[in-house]
C-alpha cells in the first residue's frame, strides 16, 4: 500500500510553530498598531474558543505575534530625498510604472502597494534618489526611480 495518502500526524497533534525571521523586525507605526490588533483579536478569541485544536492554533499565533512585538523596532519615515524604510516610491521597470511603500515584513501586502524592505525590489532601490537608474540583476532588470515621498 502506498503511504502517499496516510496521515502522518495524530488528530490531536499541536500545530507547528510559525517561523520567526532572523534580523531586525523593522515596522512602521502603523505596523506596530497592526501587531497590537492581532494580539488583541487572538486574546479575545481565546476567551471564547472551546475547540482544543483551535485554541492551540490561537496560542501558537499569539506566541508569534508576541515575539514580533517584543522584537519590533519602530522606524519613522524620514523626509530625506533618498529611498528608505517607510518611503513611498514610484519606479519604472520593464515598461511599467509602479508605486509602492516600503514597510516591514508583517505589513507587506502587494495588493495594497506595500512591499517588504527585504524584497528584492526594495533591496535594489534603498538609498537611491529620484532620477537614479539602478542596474539590478534579472529578473528585476533596470529600475528607474521616478519619485520619492513620505508615507
Amino acid at each position: 500500500m502506498s503511504r502517499a495518502f496516510v496521515k502522518e500526524t495524530a488528530e490531536s497533534a499541536p500545530p507547528p510553530e510559525r517561523m520567526v525571521e532572523d534580523g531586525p523586525n523593522l515596522v512602521t507605526p502603523e505596523g506596530l498598531a497592526q501587531i497590537d490588533a492581532h494580539i488583541a483579536r487572538i486574546e479575545a478569541s481565546m476567551k471564547t474558543e472551546a475547540n482544543v485544536l483551535l485554541r492551540e492554533t490561537l496560542a501558537r499565533d499569539l506566541r508569534y505575534w508576541e515575539i514580533r512585538k517584543a522584537s519590533a523596532e519602530v522606524v519613522h519615515p524620514s523626509a530625506e530625498d533618498t529611498v528608505s524604510f517607510g518611503s513611498s516610491v514610484t519606479i519604472t521597470r520593464k515598461g511599467r510604472t509602479q508605486t509602492f511603500r516600503i514597510v516591514g515584513v508583517d505589513e507587506a501586502d502587494a495588493s495594497k502597494g506595500l512591499i517588504s524592505f527585504r524584497s528584492p525590489v526594495a533591496q535594489a532601490i534603498l538609498g537611491a534618489r529620484a532620477g537614479d537608474l539602478i542596474e539590478a540583476g534579472e529578473p528585476l532588470g533596470e529600475i528607474g526611480v521616478v519619485r520619492i515621498a513620505g508615507p
